[in-house]
């Protein structure tokens, strides 16, 4: 049997955050719209996914832990009437510090949750007030007490860094904090101003000034060297895991290439050659599928040009690189015959290394990933 990932976004926040680009919407009222949508839709792909098996469940968001039990209860029962679930698979839901409750997590756990992703985000409560998260640093560190009472042994916590008003001495305090309470895995992302969001308008209004280049470099370093210190090892340019089993199972699929398949407003998927997305629009999302319709934005065939610069991408961004033999049983060509010239140059450069017929990026490579993608 075929496997694959399986993504569920559950679209609504409390409150939205003015750096966030992920689809989501403050409109709680429309929840129970969305879940009669979300169980058509279910319904509609299901005959298409009959011969895979799903080795991973993720639900993200927007703020899956804003669901009431009754209602992820419901939606756990609907996944796994229609589709194979492994019995070993890892299942992970996000949550927001301020919408958790003990009775909630023992709930999740019960039900099957095995990892439990929590939006941290920093340590320090006038970083989190800039930010605009509806939490307090004490909340998160009640919320991480909460989930190991309830049983998760599989945390990550989140963190951003390189913001406005972040220092490396306020960062500092929230990596210790964290490396204190001992979470599995850890994710560290530098803030991003994506366009349409209201730090990108504040931005280009002129009162909001990011970060430079030099000084995001030099926060990704602090982050790297302290937690590889503490015995968290980088995998992923942003990921860090205690043991190489909690590595995040569901994340590997999109960095290994490897087929998921995406619910809810603005998921994407990616299956046999083809990827589509769902419309960035949950009005939009639950009229189409009233109708019966797919609730898509787009679908495309991809060719073998396109599936490789998206395999060498993803896969750079792994520590492990690209395995030769790998490239060549996906593509039935040799990564060295298609791109020597460009592989040869950046190793020049100092940003690959070719170690035991793989291809991997340097520490100095991984700052620079995006710009080292457009050179295949």
């Amino acid at each position: 049997m075929n496997s694959a990932g399986l993504y569920i976004h559950i679209p609504f926040c409390q409150h939205k955050c003015g750096y966030c680009d992920f689809y989501s919407v403050t409109r709680l009222e429309l929840l129970p719209y969305f879940l009669q949508a979300l169980e058509k839709e279910v319904a509609l792909r299901a005959p298409q996914f009959q011969d895979v098996q799903f080795d991973t469940i993720f639900l993200g968001g927007g703020t899956p832990s804003l669901l009431s039990t009754e209602q992820i209860g419901h939606l756990w029962d609907l996944i796994h009437r229609h589709f194979h679930i492994s019995a070993h698979g890892e299942f992970t839901i996000e949550a927001n510090p301020g919408t958790l409750s003990r009775k909630q997590l023992h709930f999740l756990h019960q039900l099957g949750f095995n990892r439990l992703s929590i939006g941290v985000q920093s340590f320090q409560d006038a970083e989190l007030r800039f930010l605009e998260r509806i939490h307090t640093a004490q909340q998160a560190v009640e919320s991480f007490f909460m989930a190991r009472e309830a049983g998760f042994q599989n945390i990550n916590l989140d963190l951003m860094m390189a913001f406005p008003g972040q220092t490396f001495a306020s960062f500092q305090e929230s990596l210790e904090k964290a490396v204190q309470l001992q979470p599995e895995h850890l994710s560290c992302y530098t803030l991003i101003l994506e366009p349409h969001t209201p730090f990108y308008r504040r931005w280009k209004n002129g009162q909001l000034t990011p970060v430079d280049e030099e000084t995001e470099v030099a926060f990704y370093q602090q982050a790297f060297r302290f937690l590889k210190d503490q015995g968290y090892q980088p995998y992923e340019i942003s990921n860090f895991a205690r043991e190489k089993r909690w590595q995040c199972r569901h994340n590997l699929i999109y960095w290994n290439y490897r087929p998921y398949l995406g619910l809810g407003p603005s998921a994407h998927s990616f299956w046999q050659g083809k990827r589509w997305a769902n419309v960035r629009s949950i009005t939009d999302y639950i009229r189409k599928l009233e109708k019966g319709q797919f609730p898509l934005a787009f679908q495309e065939t991809l060719t073998e040009q396109q599936q490789k610069l998206e395999f060498i991408y993803l896969h750079l961004r792994l520590q492990k690189g690209i395995a030769r033999t790998e490239y060549q049983k996906l593509f039935g060509s040799d990564i060295w015959q298609d791109y020597g010239p460009v592989l040869q140059k950046l190793k020049q450069d100092g940003l690959i290394a070719i170690r035991k017929n793989r291809v991997q990026l340097t520490q100095h490579g991984w700052l620079l990933v995006d710009s080292i993608a457009t050179h295949f």
